[in-house]
């Protein structure tokens, strides 16, 4: 990304701050773009990278088409984190979550293939992967757009990618801070025993999709491997004398997550570090580089296969979950 204009929608969220404190540090960019409509998280946002020369502030919304045309002047790659994605607030407001997440995907597209722009990546979520809240549907839709665009931009047009990644260790919405809340009063609240959650450092997310922006062919989902951790270790870890509360399930919550679905196993192969979805239509051909990412040739998985956090090979202890907690900042004792 060096010497290049980058563009980040919702760029005043979670991703979007440490997306950009990341490209700040490692490359030497032309401009980043930070495109959200909050001028007040844009203004702490400025005072936190202290008037990067770099850096460029834009007020707007992905739902507005015109202003993603004068935002989207001269860049040459665009990563998108713009969304809704609060699953209660969706399910009571259906259409803004549809015209933010969905609508807004299609204004992405359309707009970019017009200024024909290199790179367009979104990030997507575990939530995408046979949905059951209308937050997860509108991710999966927004998938199924990004991967299409491809044919839509030609052979020679714009590339369009997605990355998927689980839970964020102290992202808003984290249930962290609920836990943190909860321990003076000596009960936590679990809403299932048996839950268990992908788990990463926002840094790795965004260090891997910086990394998928390079490898990037286009029609790729890419899925980060991660480990997995139960709810009832991060309750431990995080108040080991503390009692238990199970209230049970929340509407549109599920038990486990999953990154990739049983019905995606025929277009999936697996990477050391990553797995890869293909799209199901065939974009380009199979030239000599299908399937060839980082030097790698990925295996594709058997029928059948899923990844999930149920099913993963890899666990978090109550010591490692500690360890990240400690490592990203969080008060955990």
């Amino acid at each position: 990304m060096d010497g290049k204009n980058i563009l980040v929608t919702g760029g005043t969220g979670s991703f979007g701050n440490a997306f950009t404190s990341h490209v700040l540090e490692k490359y030497k960019p032309n401009r980043v773009v930070i495109f959200s409509r909050d001028e007040f998280k844009q203004y702490q946002m400025e005072q936190k990278f202290g008037s990067h020369p770099a850096l460029r502030f834009f007020i707007g919304d992905v739902r507005d088409q015109d202003r993603l045309n004068f935002a989207m002047n001269d860049i040459d790659v665009v990563f998108h984190a713009a969304a809704m994605k609060q699953v209660v607030a969706s399910e009571y407001n259906p259409i803004e979550c549809i015209k933010t997440n969905i609508l807004g995907a299609e204004n992405i597209i359309r707009v970019a293939i017009q200024k024909k722009i290199r790179k367009v990546v979104a990030v997507s979520t575990d939530k995408a992967v046979k949905p059951i809240n209308l937050y997860g549907a509108s991710k999966a839709c927004m998938e199924k757009l990004f991967v299409a665009a491809n044919h839509l931009a030609g052979k020679d047009g714009t590339r369009f990618a997605c990355v998927r990644y689980g839970n964020v260790i102290g992202s808003r919405g984290s249930v962290i801070p609920v836990f943190l809340a909860q321990k003076d009063g000596g009960v936590l609240s679990i809403t299932d025993d048996r839950m268990t959650r992908f788990w990463l450092r926002i840094e790795d997310g965004v260090a891997f999709v910086d990394e998928c922006a390079k490898m990037m062919k286009g029609g790729e989902t890419f899925v980060k491997k991660v480990p997995s951790m139960r709810i009832t270790d991060l309750a431990r870890a995080i108040a080991p004398d503390c009692k238990l509360n199970i209230i049970g399930i929340r509407p549109g919550e599920k038990l486990h997550e999953a990154m990739v679905a049983e019905e995606e196993s025929l277009v999936t192969k697996e990477y050391k570090d990553f797995f890869v979805v293909e799209p199901q239509i065939k974009m380009w051909g199979d030239g000599k580089d299908a399937g060839v990412y980082n030097g790698e040739k990925g295996k594709a998985v058997a029928q059948g296969f899923s990844y999930t956090s149920e099913n993963n090979a890899v666990w978090l202890g109550v010591d490692d979950i500690l360890t990240l907690i400690d490592q990203t900042n969080i008060v955990s004792h």
